[in-house]
């Protein structure tokens, strides 16, 4: 057996003394581990304690039987779900996603969503609590970040949207439908050889219904990242104790069209103009706008009259996943002026890779220049399009509304209309859970405003083309014969 002899380890441990006694062992190589080396500090001189085989023998075993704990523990890994609360403004995307590029760090999933001129960023990603600290040291520091908090080690509400796609033929559709039923799902749109379904529920959700689903055929999956709000507390000393409509400052007053285009009845005729305003769509449009409305990725243009060509364009992306692909992705939207108005990062069908689901406004001249730019990225598989194809669109929502036990009742039956859920409950506080698309959100948020909302995590748009080709934006204005 192969032997290293105790004066050896000088030339890995420079300035070290030792003992005659430690200079004689000679202990096999096996026997000798990284946890067995300790360092005593002397009066001026650092010394190197070896013990022998026997000691080593003597103490593998501590009093009580039980095998001794390593010197050196690993730093534990854990998943942290971070809230990142930040003042609208351009650029803001590609800022925080350089945070974690640079120090490394795979972001497993990312939603965003805006109430007037502030958003609301949920981050997941793994890493030890030391690192994730400094990280959150490094967030504080960027401009415009109003307050970042790590929901980890509290109680929580936390819920994620997908969309999926599998193969269903005749045969099995029965059990697919069963299936659906189960989970609580939805079918958004159906074809002769595959079903869309929308499914809303917790992470482990989302996992056990792509198992179930993997035997028939996944073709494709679109999810947004988790979002998260805290469970509200019971008692005088909850956050949310006495508050009301009166404190609620983000839908108090109208949207200024600064935010949206910069200068009022200023007209978009460059791609460098279209880098005016924040990075994620406002929350509803304001009455007193005089330039070109560019709010929904279904519908684009909003006025029928007007023949600038700007739209909003919804951009599906599948991207590898590696850490610094959402900071790669970003940069490119960022250095050529785009604003992002809509983002939404998770897992795709294929392990490995993820989706990415963007809205940006702009004409199909100027997209279409973005899309090649981003097919250069080594990182990226697949651009598409979605804008003038028909597909099925959701987003969610988390809404926590002000409601004591008289308002409670009425608070549920306006969630009722919408088919809203309701996900926690306090002696002051109710906590909504909504899937729909803009319009059904900015709806239900101003009915809800007179109650006073609390707080509001909502995730970017998900998008899968209609294998059906039936588009509803067409039956628009439709009437029907009776």
């Amino acid at each position: 057996m192969a032997t290293i002899s105790a004066p050896a380890y000088t030339a890995l441990n420079l300035g070290l003394d030792f003992s005659k006694s430690a200079s004689k062992t000679t202990l096999p190589f096996s026997s000798v581990t990284r946890s067995s080396l300790s360092l005593s500090h002397g009066f001026g001189h650092k010394k190197l304690v070896v013990p022998t085989t026997r000691n080593i023998a003597n103490n593998a075993f501590s009093a009580n039987g039980s095998a001794p704990s390593a010197t050196l523990s690993k730093p534990r890994v854990g998943r942290h779900t971070i809230s990142v609360f930040v003042g609208d403004e351009s650029g803001m995307i590609n800022r925080i996603a350089g945070v974690f590029a640079r120090r490394g760090y795979n972001i497993e999933s990312l939603a965003v969503g805006l109430n007037k001129d502030k958003a609301l960023f949920t981050i997941v990603v793994s890493g030890t609590e030391r690192v994730l600290q400094q990280v959150i040291e490094q967030l504080n520091k960027l401009v415009n970040v109003l307050k970042v908090d790590d929901l980890s080690t509290e109680s929580q509400v936390e819920r994620e949207l997908m969309l999926i796609k599998v193969n269903a033929e005749p045969q099995y559709r029965v059990e697919i439908m069963w299936l659906v039923d189960t989970f609580r799902a939805k079918i958004v749109d159906i074809s002769e050889h595959s079903v869309t379904i929308e499914v809303t529920g917790d992470p482990g959700k989302m996992v056990a219904m792509q198992r179930n689903l993997r035997k028939f055929g996944i073709k494709e999956i679109a999810r947004t990242g988790k979002i998260a709000l805290r469970r509200e507390k019971l008692g005088a000393s909850a956050p949310f104790w006495r508050y009301s409509a009166a404190s609620y400052p983000d839908l108090g007053g109208a949207m200024s069209v600064e935010a949206l285009i910069g200068v009022k009845g200023r007209s978009i005729n460059s791609e460098s103009d279209l880098s005016l305003g924040g990075d994620v769509y406002p929350v509803e449009p304001s009455d007193a706008f005089s330039a070109n409305q560019v709010l929904d990725a279904h519908w684009g243009v909003l006025d029928d009259e007007d023949r600038s060509g700007i739209q909003s364009h919804t951009l599906s992306m599948l991207v590898n996943d590696v850490p610094g692909v959402l900071y790669i992705v970003t940069g490119v939207f960022a250095r050529r002026g785009y604003n992002i108005q809509s983002l939404a990062v998770g897992h795709a069908e294929i392990e490995g890779l993820s989706r990415i689901t963007t809205v940006v406004p702009g004409t199909d001249e100027s997209v279409s220049k973005l899309m090649q730019q981003l097919y250069k990225l080594v990182d990226i598989h697949e651009v598409r399009d979605f804008t003038h194809l028909p597909f099925a669109e959701r987003e969610l929502m988390l809404i926590k509304i002000a409601a004591n036990a008289a308002a409670r009742r009425d608070v549920l039956d306006i969630a009722n209309i919408f088919r809203a859920k309701a996900v926690d409950v306090s002696d002051h506080t109710i906590t909504l859970e909504l899937a729909g698309d803009l319009h059904k959100m900015v709806a239900l948020q101003r009915l809800l405003e007179p109650y006073g909302i609390c707080e509001v995590a909502r995730t970017g748009r998900i998008a899968l083309v209609r294998e059906s080709g039936v588009d509803s934006k067409y039956l628009r204005g439709y009437s029907y014969p009776l």
